[in-house]
């Protein structure tokens, strides 16, 4: 179990952003100097600092929404575990969570969203809340409303079909036999994103088996007709890809009645070997709660009982996403960022004029070359001969190293003084190689996967939750070029295909999309600083694009912000809402690089970050600045907040990243599969 590991008491601090843009407009003087920046930085160095663990690393709190809460509760009721006080826990977290219409949402300040509040309210009844409270009245008339559990995405109708709230028959079919397909066929499971294969590969078995565990209670309420709970849905045109796919699962349906029971046996014996080879040495998959809940109950349901040493571990992971909040409510956290967070928190640290050599920062960079991922993963599939050397975003995840943390990491380490330079030069030499030979075919870089673009994933029917596949994306291939470029690679070939790539993607108004962070602004953020450490000069008319877009969006009180309603409508909401602190950080790192120090935009931005600091060197963000999927699955890292401030502030202050010269040329790719088939 774990408390809160940011520095907050786990609730929702009350915004100062009013109080404290009315002082930045009204006394600009006294909160744009240097030396009022300077002191928010010094302010914010001791914060960061003060929360660093004893081993080295920093993470904060990863919060997304209350379906992680309400899907432990349900897991907990199928396996038997139930217990009384976590479940109290997780009801007073819920509870606390839902809007006044009744409703949950996906992120602060968003919409009520049909499946996130019917996974809160079923938790909820399991917690003993009856179905008449006021609450509960208010949360089951809007499902209804909303076209009630026939309407919800099909990940929420597995969960009650497993206390047979929903008929297994009414959902799409996904067979075990999945697992056989050769990666030359379309809809193998490594056309989908790794998240999504660790998901589907476990439900592959859960859909065979198609248990149903006695329901506790009727959810007739949440029906719009009780006795008609699933109404019939007309297929789309047969020469239409939705009609072609939905026609596709009514042959699995039917394939189901007819499958020799042998070669089913042996596919889902097939998936579990899959499974258990790919449990992390803490007892999760992948780092992440979703494939390890799904992978629990696959193997339970195939006879592993929950004192194996495989289940035991699984679910003691589980309670590692546990955030214990000081009102004695209880957040589960989807994943956990400590080699994300740590990297981001030596760049702020470091560019706020920490010496190089500084104790916290060698311990980080310590903890950080541990951390490096020596074997190889499920990327090797699609790169056989490419050596390991990536890093992975949480505590335990050598099964998924990402190109994003690779590049960050080694950016950080070279802003780092330590004592045994060979050791970090070796460390960044393989990290080097392995995201050169993660390269796309198009010169970007994806996430965790090489040219995993796969039109058909999202096609499936069952596939509605969100993002399934991992296309390459301008924010991570542009944390790649930067890096490269710190290493001196900014005319290799390479590198200069990345650059290519990133010039065409620019949109018209002159941002770039952000697949990991929200999201033009995060785009913009990521790119003018990669492009201008790649050589371009700031008056290239790309770079010129970028900053007039982002003088055009900035708030009237200074700052920036941006809804996430943006992945829905982005000619409504690019670049637009409440300012926030981090994307603030993100819009001044760009025009800081882009030469705009000087400026009008500069200034009041800076005056905003100083304005709105809190006492103690943090800031207040309760806005949701993280993606997981664009629009379905939203983040707010808790230490973005504190660690792109003190980024953008130090660069203000004292130039750009004053990156540490190389020491050591990177290993020569010497293959083609090493090189990415560049």
């Amino acid at each position: 179990m774990t408390t809160t590991t940011d520095g907050s008491t786990g609730a929702t601090l009350p915004s100062r952003a009013a109080a404290a843009t009315e002082t930045a407009l009204t006394t600009p003087e006294a909160a744009g100097t240097p030396q009022a920046a300077a002191e928010a930085v010094r302010r914010a160095t001791d914060f960061l600092l003060a929360r660093q663990n004893a081993e080295g690393w920093w993470k904060g709190d990863l919060e997304t929404n209350v379906t992680m809460d309400a899907e432990d509760l349900l897991l907990r009721q199928f396996l038997g575990i139930s217990d009384e006080a976590t479940t109290r826990a997780a009801a007073l977290f819920i509870r606390a969570e839902q809007r006044e219409d009744g409703t949950w949402a996906t992120f602060h300040g968003g919409p009520g969203d049909l499946s996130t509040t019917i996974e809160a309210y079923v938790a909820l009844r399991l917690a003993g809340d009856a179905p008449d409270a006021p609450h509960m009245a208010r949360a089951s008339a809007w499902i209804r409303e909303q076209g009630g559990i026939a309407a919800s995405r099909v990940f929420t109708r597995i969960w009650l079909a497993l206390f047979g709230w929903w008929k297994w028959e009414d959902l799409p079919e996904l067979p075990p036999e999945l697992i056989w397909l050769p990666t030359w066929m379309p809809l193998n499971i490594y056309d989908f994103g790794c998240w999504a294969r660790q998901t589907i590969v476990p439900l592959t078995i859960v859909f065979a088996k198609r248990p149903v565990r006695p329901a506790p209670f009727p959810l007739d309420e949440l029906h719009t007709d009780p006795d008609r709970p699933s109404p019939p849905r007309p297929l789309a045109p047969a020469t239409s890809w939705d009609g072609l796919f939905q026609r596709l699962d009514k042959a699995l349906h039917a394939f189901r009645k007819v499958a020799p029971k042998r070669v089913r046996r042996a596919a889902m014996n097939t998936a579990a070997r899959w499974i258990i080879e790919r449990q992390e040495n803490d007892g999760c998959w992948g780092g992440i709660q979703p494939p390890a809940v799904y992978s629990i109950i696959a193997l339970h349901l195939l006879g592993y009982d929950l004192n194996h040493p495989v289940m035991r571990a699984g679910l003691e992971s589980l309670d590692r996403f546990t955030v214990w909040r000081e009102d004695g409510s209880r957040m589960v956290e989807a994943c956990q960022s400590p080699v994300w967070d740590t990297c981001l928190a030596v760049t702020a640290l470091a560019d706020a004029g920490l010496p190089a050599d500084h104790p916290q920062l060698v311990k980080a960079a310590d903890w950080l070359l541990g951390e490096q991922v020596v074997r190889p993963g499920d990327w090797a599939v699609r790169r056989p001969g490419l050596p390991p050397g990536g890093w992975a975003f949480e505590f335990h995840n050598d099964n998924y190293p990402d190109v994003d943390d690779t590049a960050e990491v080694i950016l950080a380490l070279r802003r780092v003084r330590h004592h045994d330079p060979e050791r970090v030069d070796r460390a960044v030499g393989r990290g080097v190689r392995w995201n050169l030979g993660m390269q796309s075919r198009n010169g970007a870089w994806g996430a965790f996967d090489v040219d995993n673009t796969s039109p058909f994933p999202n096609r499936l029917p069952f596939c509605d939750f969100g993002e399934v596949i991992d296309p390459p994306s301008a924010d991570v291939t542009a944390h790649v070029v930067e890096m490269l470029a710190a290493e001196g690679l900014a005319h290799d070939p390479r590198t200069r295909r990345g650059i290519a790539w990133l010039l065409a993607e620019q949109e018209p108004d002159g941002s770039w999309f952000g697949r990991w962070g929200v999201n033009y602004l995060y785009g913009t953020g990521s790119v003018v600083p990669a492009l201008i450490a790649a050589g371009l000069p700031g008056s290239h008319p790309a770079i010129r694009r970028a900053v007039a877009w982002l003088e055009r969006v900035q708030n009237d009180d200074g700052g920036w912000g941006e809804d996430l309603r943006s992945y829905k409508e982005p000619r409504k909401w690019s670049g637009r809402g409440a300012s926030t602190a981090s994307q603030t950080a993100w819009a001044l790192m760009a025009l800081l690089a882009a030469g705009e120090r000087d400026s009008r935009a500069v200034e009041r931005g800076v005056q905003w970050l100083v304005a709105t600091q809190r006492e103690d060197g943090s800031w207040d963000e309760p806005y949701f600045t993280g993606t997981g999927f664009p629009w379905d699955f939203s983040i707010n890292y808790h230490l973005y907040r504190q660690v792109f401030p003190l980024t953008a502030l130090g660069r203000y202050l004292h130039g750009g990243p004053a990156t540490a010269r190389r020491t050591a040329e990177p290993p020569v790719v010497s293959s083609r599969a090493e090189a990415g088939g560049s």
